[in-house]
């Protein structure tokens, strides 16, 4: 136990001078890291919302609308399919979750109900247990049919949604150019948003606030604006408002209800300037299917008006002069440089499969946060303090052994955290004092169980050996039982609780190594120079 190879000791010195280089930026000013060579480290540990300031949003997602959506999309389908077939049809209503619709020719009943159970597929997700098809169908009779959603469709439908919507969020903060951060679900329908070091949530709150729902329709030329109902197969959609005379009168727009190209179809979108008025502009580009698509529909309505809709409100109406067969455009509209930008990052993160309504806000400020990271910097240095007194005054010399790997372990955990861009939280700065804390016991079941072998009569040498030997069964039960906590705390906890697990975690790895094998080398590195003749401990 006494003897280490020569490779153990080498992969012990790089691991612990690789540590320090990856820590040590930590502990320096942005000034003197700028001025750090290029092969050494330069990043830092990630600060939370709660360390340096930023925003918090708490979003919820509209089911509601999700379900109306998937509801008013059955509708249109059965339209359409009974539509082509000719069969004639009455009573085609949707309320909630529910579509009907009357079949007025009992000839043809059999028909249409081919037609409304090849539009009701199946569903299967063997992780939710799901199966069947996606609405109950039932008839009353007279003709009639009746789709209700079924609850696992419905289920289904959250699940996917939430996952979309998380998603979308992130993308579309990444585009921001922040810096970690951090996205989670809460609960069954409500995302939490924290983005540290964004001390402007006007804008977040306008990034996420949008569905983004981008759809290419062309202007009802016929239809008056104005009216209250506005005709069959047309909608009527208010202008959006001028960004630099916010006062002027909401203006509308009809324009007919089929969506001739689908905004889902874009790859890419971007900002410029008109070269001829210089004022700001979204451009755009599709893909293949897209491109020819908006081909189709500019070569056949030549000066004729294409309105360019964003949920549900009309950003352009302008004038088809020619056809646009390349696949890339540009969006023309009341525009200022910021609003230009923030609708290109809508429309590269994509549309959001749901609303999302802010119900909770706040904004962090720097200066709290200063005082945490202050406040935090005391603990952890008292902490490490008062444990390296107590170990030097109960263990002597060996105590010192042990403040050394403790330090060397509060090195490598910030040296982990750094490398792998971890965030660190208030409640983590908790879980790195903790560790420091029972980074110790080990050290403490090594050195009493020497010292009950040397009362016991065993040579100075033997009872080292055995120390460490029969201590390590002790000491692996014990970090295994911490790491499982912690691990069970990330899996199931949320937002601080992860932070506090996280730092917990690593803090148990890296005091288990510090703890046993750097505290052997310099153990026996000090038995070989020193070479005592009685052990004091």
């Amino acid at each position: 136990m006494l003897k280490v190879s020569l490779w153990v000791r080498l992969v012990t010195a790089i691991v612990l001078v690789g540590g320090i280089l990856i820590a040590l930026p930590n502990a320096l000013p942005q000034s003197v890291r700028a001025r750090f060579p290029n092969w050494l480290p330069h990043s830092t540990v990630n600060l939370g919302l709660d360390l340096q300031g930023g925003s918090y949003v708490m979003l919820q997602v509209d089911f509601d609308q999700v379900t109306h959506d998937r509801a008013e999309s059955m509708l249109g389908d059965i339209r359409a399919a009974f539509h082509r077939a000719r069969i004639p049809l009455t009573d085609l209503n949707m309320k909630g979750d529910t579509v009907s619709v009357r079949v007025t020719d009992s000839g043809r009943i059999e028909e249409a109900r081919k037609i409304i159970t090849d539009l009701n597929p199946l569903m299967g997700n063997s992780m939710l247990g799901t199966s069947g098809r996606n609405y109950d169908i039932s008839e009353p009779g007279n003709g009639a049919f009746v789709l209700r959603m079924t609850e696992p469709f419905k289920a289904l439908t959250r699940q996917q949604v939430m996952s979309q919507s998380i998603e979308v969020v992130r993308r579309r903060i990444d585009e921001l150019g922040t810096r970690e951060p951090s996205i989670e679900r809460s609960g069954e329908d409500r995302i939490l948003v924290q983005v540290p070091g964004l001390q402007d949530p006007a804008q977040l709150k306008e990034i996420l606030g949008k569905t983004a729902k981008m759809t290419f329709q062309l202007v009802d030329e016929q239809a008056n604006p104005n009216a209250s109902v506005p005709p069959i197969g047309s909608e009527i959609l208010p202008m959006m408002p001028d960004a630099a005379n916010k006062d002027l009168p909401v203006q509308k727009i009809a324009v007919h209800r089929r969506v001739m190209v689908s905004g889902d179809r874009l790859t890419d979108a971007g900002t410029s300037f008109d070269q001829q008025s210089g004022q700001p502009v979204v451009t755009f580009r599709f893909d293949s299917v897209g491109a020819r698509q908006f081909g189709d529909v500019t070569k056949e309505n030549v000066n004729h008006r294409f309105a360019i809709v964003l949920d549900k409100q009309v950003i352009t109406a302008p004038n088809i002069m020619n056809a646009i067969l390349g696949g890339s455009g540009q969006i023309q509209g009341n525009f200022t440089t910021q609003s230009a930008n923030n609708l290109a990052i809508l429309l590269r993160a994509g549309a959001l499969p749901a609303p999302l309504h802010i119900i909770e806000e706040r904004t962090v400020g720097a200066e709290l946060g200063a005082d945490s990271v202050k406040l935090g910097r005391i603990a952890a240095f008292a902490g490490l303090g008062l444990v390296a007194l107590f170990m030097v005054l109960r263990y002597g010399l060996f105590g010192l052994f042990a403040d050394i790997a403790l330090t060397m372990n509060v090195v490598l955990l910030l040296a982990v955290l750094t490398l792998f861009g971890a965030t660190l939280t208030l409640p983590g700065i908790a879980g790195i004092v903790l560790t420091m804390g029972m980074a110790v016991d080990a050290n403490v079941l090594i050195y009493e169980r020497i010292r009950e072998e040397l009362r016991n009569g065993r040579a100075m040498l033997a009872a080292i050996d055995t120390g460490f030997r029969r201590a390590m069964a002790t000491i692996v039960d014990a970090n295994m039982t911490h790491l499982i906590a912690s691990l069970i705390l990330f899996r199931l906890g949320t937002g601080p609780i992860k932070g506090f697990a996280v730092a917990l975690g690593v803090g148990i790895v890296t005091s288990f190594y510090t703890s046993v094998m750097v505290t052997r080398l310099m153990v026996i590195g000090w038995l070989n120079i020193r070479r005592p003749r009685k052990l004091a401990i």
